[in-house]
């Protein structure tokens, strides 16, 4: 492919004067002579270059697409590809587009909801950053510099590899990328005890909109500041992170303990909303309230699955539970001790016995899906949470899913990172539809689904603004277009994500890059000049 590539540059002088070429082949064109004369013969960086006339291409786009609802004929598609295998490369990839005047996108596990790391309706050349995925732990300082397009599974490996005593705050599927999960704040089960993934973050790379290379020390606290949970897209393209490795004890405690309407499950949700951000820090529960169907009498019900990690043996959470949240009926039955390691592998619902090299396979995954957030900071009344489960019965697919806040997150100020989610939360909410049938129909009527259980819970949830979570990506809360409005635009999605926090992260975005090269759906907008 490379050598025709070449061929295909060295000919192009030649060919423009005698051959009338469409506006998208010169350019096109011009991008290949940009990356030739930025890059040494050496680096074959031309090997790494994919359009949808090459047999790769569509495999390359389709590895990391996780949503289906984006991997469609009608999908609009990248121009180029571009996989860069090395550092320099990201360098070469945006000096060409900024010549070229090309759209970049950027990709590295390819969770985004909304697919707006690889889905545009202008045209575009997708950065595609899977290849940078070393990983390299330092036990003795308890840090790790991990590449962007690393997996989370990977990067949990690889300390466990070192360490059965250490461990990294962020989410529990195994296939997320690192680049877009921590940038945008790096949930898991571990906040309560240590917080988001940005709350452990201690150095970064990025190449900024000029093409070089920027540490924590050369790009400043203020864009340090900005891409620890301000989304990283709108202001470079992040290569690497440096974390800061946190201690697990050599056992933890899991449990999954799922109550019916008949075993009391509105009583127990109920209570629980009083009792979550203030129970031990070194216990997370994932609340999932989910309607299914009762085969027998032909109906809908709701199950309440309550999902646990503790930093301790199982004697000691029992006491826990028994103490301050009975209501559960948790047994010791019920819970299994096991090594952290395992405890990864039982939440991304492996089966017992799953060795943790499966954390990592890459095999891609995808299935239909869309995502909402919401914030709850009050209890819902017993009579409206009974009416809710009632509205998702009636609705009939669209689940809930409660992440306990409390512990480290109510210590960290709005103000410490762009995340500005802390104290006062009792759970952030995710609405999670997912569907297996193809076609416009029945995505229309999901997507339905989520926003009419978002429309219901308004009167129950964070107010002025509506608060969002920017990793549950949600293009319902507003799109930028790019125009003379960008700022009117961004401002509308912008204070559900950030609250207050916004308004530094547009003067971030405004002293490093001003003409808004680093641009996306919903990405941070620069002043105008």
């Amino acid at each position: 492919m490379e050598n025709s590539l070449f061929l295909t540059i060295s000919s192009f002088l030649f060919v423009i004067h005698f051959v009338p070429l469409s506006a998208s082949t010169l350019s096109y064109l011009s991008f290949l002579q940009c990356l030739s004369e930025h890059s040494r013969p050496s680096d074959h960086i031309l090997s790494r270059v994919y359009t949808p006339n090459n047999s790769s291409y569509k495999s390359v786009l389709q590895h990391y697409i996780r949503n289906q609802r984006f991997n469609r004929s009608t999908t609009p598609k990248p121009d180029i590809i571009f996989t860069p295998l090395q550092e320099s490369h990201v360098q070469v990839a945006v000096t060409c587009c900024r010549k070229t005047d090309k759209y970049l996108k950027i990709r590295s596990g390819g969770h985004d909801y909304e697919g707006i790391s690889y889905v545009s309706n202008i045209s575009f050349v997708l950065l595609d950053m899977s290849n940078l995925h070393s990983i390299d732990v330092d036990i003795q300082n308890e840090t790790a510099w991990v590449q962007a397009g690393a997996l989370l599974g990977e990067l949990y490996y690889r300390i466990w590899e070192k360490s059965k005593v250490h461990a990294f705050p962020a989410g529990v599927c195994p296939t997320v990328g690192v680049g877009g999960h921590i940038t945008g704040g790096g949930y898991g089960n571990l906040l309560r005890k240590y917080g988001l993934s940005v709350d452990n973050l201690v150095d970064a790379r990025i190449v900024d909109v000029h093409g070089r290379i920027l540490n924590r020390e050369s790009m400043g606290e203020d864009l340090f500041w900005a891409i620890r949970g301000g989304g990283g897209a709108s202001f470079g393209v992040i290569s690497a992170y440096k974390l800061r490795l946190v201690k697990v004890p050599d056992v933890v405690t899991v449990f999954r303990v799922v109550r019916t309407l008949e075993e009391n499950a509105i009583d127990i949700v109920y209570w629980w909303q009083f009792i979550a951000e203030k129970i031990d820090s070194n216990l997370f529960i994932r609340l999932a309230l989910k309607p299914i169907d009762e085969k027998q009498k032909g109906t809908k019900t709701i199950t309440a699955t309550f999902v646990s990690l503790f930093l301790g043996d199982s004697k000691e959470l029992l006491s826990i539970m028994n103490r301050d949240f009975p209501q559960l009926g948790l047994h010791i039955e019920d819970c299994k001790e096991m090594s952290w390691i395992e405890s990864a592998l039982f939440w991304a619902s492996f089966p017992n016995g799953t060795l943790p090299d499966v954390l990592l396979n890459r095999k891609p995954g995808a299935k239909f899906l869309k995502r909402k957030s919401d914030y709850l900071q009050k209890p819902i009344p017993k009579d409206e949470l009974k009416s809710l489960l009632d509205k998702m019965i009636e609705l009939g697919d669209t689940e809930l899913v409660f992440n306990q806040y409390g512990g480290r997150m109510s210590e960290i100020p709005e103000w410490g990172t762009p995340f500005p989610h802390r104290a006062g939360n009792i759970f952030k909410i995710q609405y999670a539809a997912n569907w297996g049938k193809e076609g416009n129909e029945a995505e229309n009527f999901y997507l339905n689904q989520t926003r009419v259980l978002y429309n219901y819970m308004t009167p129950f949830v964070s107010k002025s603004p509506r608060c969002a979570y920017l990793n549950y990506r949600d293009l319902d809360i507003g799109v930028n277009h790019n125009g003379n409005n960008r700022y009117i635009e961004g401002r509308v999605y912008g204070l559900k994500y950030f609250k207050d926090n916004f308004n530094k992260l547009v003067q971030v975005k405004t002293f490093v890059d001003p003409d808004n090269f680093f641009w996306n759906e919903q990405s941070i907008p620069p002043l105008a000049a």
